[in-house]
């Protein structure tokens, strides 16, 4: 399950993808249209302009816009920048790895392989799902 945070930042950059190529986009639109709270929202962007996903500009036609092409930015990045781990465990997470304290080894755990085929299936689909599919797909 992704924490309310991811599901808020991909509802925001969904918003932006729809205005690609656009004038920035104000928070208050974004925060308003995509039921946001406004102030949580000013958070995931500047963590999200932080990682170059989204840029800004001040002043009279400021706002929040997309820096990549939205049909390049995949879900699983995205996640990865908000959430942290993809893997429904650290013990078999591939970029945040930690072992679990409650297992001899992983050869033994009889959760790990069922996991690890968890986690990749995950991995699989967030990698394809992009911000924009391509046409024809979803």
């Amino acid at each position: 399950m992704i924490t309310k945070k991811a599901k808020y930042a991909l509802k925001a950059l969904l918003y932006l993808t729809d205005r690609w190529g656009q004038s920035p986009t104000l928070i208050a639109e974004i925060a308003r249209e995509e039921t946001i709270p406004k102030k949580f929202l000013e958070l995931i962007l500047l963590e999200l302009k932080e990682a170059g996903v989204v840029g800004s500009k001040k002043g009279k036609g400021g706002g929040y816009f997309l820096i990549e092409d939205p049909k390049k930015l995949n879900f699983i990045r995205i996640l990865r920048l908000v959430d942290g781990p993809i893997a429904p465990l650290p013990c078999v997470s591939l970029n945040f790895y930690k072992r679990c304290e409650d297992c001899q080894t992983e050869q033994e755990c009889r959760l790990h392989a069922m996991l690890v085929e968890v986690r990749d299936a995950n991995i699989a689909v967030l990698e394809k799902l992009t911000l924009k599919p391509a046409e024809g797909t979803v």
